[in-house]
């Protein structure tokens, strides 16, 4: 009778490359989200998500790029799950609180990032896709689980949302797009 071999877990090769991996992941999430807690969680799940393909997928060699295609996608699920407690919020008629942080610093970029995490969250996903993480549109489309044609709209719609609130909340402040006038 012949014994069973043993054969490696796929995922150990995950284990050389998290070093590596994990700044360049975190990064990216931080990057997008502001939230070092929130940054946190989403990169573990990142690397729960690499392990679980790794062993679906062994002949696959993982690398930097793919984990953060992966973080890409756990943060689009991210945006979307909260989009979906918004939308019930809403229809209890409960509002979400909004949290107000100080703003001092009159730097465009981070400007930008205020507005941009103050827009609904499919608009939030759809401008960073296309403009941060330069996705072509069917490529955000396929992301956000839409038709080239929907996302096209939700994009025309984002921008103009964008620029409506960067500009109405830097007038307000006597500022445009974060410069004094």
């Amino acid at each position: 009778m012949r014994r069973p071999q043993v054969q490696p877990d796929p995922a150990a090769a995950l284990l050389g490359l998290y070093d590596e991996a994990l700044p360049q992941v975190y990064g990216y999430l931080l990057g997008r989200t502001g939230d070092h807690a929130l940054s946190e969680d989403l990169a573990a799940d990142t690397f729960l998500a690499a392990v679980k393909a790794a062993r679906e997928r062994p002949g696959q060699a993982p690398s930097v790029a793919w984990l953060v295609g992966i973080a890409r996608h756990k943060l689009a699920d991210h945006w979307r799950a909260v989009g979906r407690e918004r939308l019930g919020l809403e229809r209890l008629g409960q509002e979400e609180p909004q949290v107000e942080d100080p703003w001092d610093v009159r730097l465009d970029a981070l400007w930008a990032r205020e507005v941009l995490g103050r827009l609904g969250p499919h608009h939030r996903a759809a401008l960073t896709l296309r403009y941060l993480d330069g996705l072509p549109v069917p490529e955000v489309a396929e992301h956000l689980g839409r038709t080239v044609h929907a996302t096209e709209a939700l994009l025309v719609r984002a921008r103009a949302a964008f620029r409506r609130d960067y500009e109405t909340a830097g007038d307000a402040q006597g500022t445009r797009g974060g410069r004094e006038r």
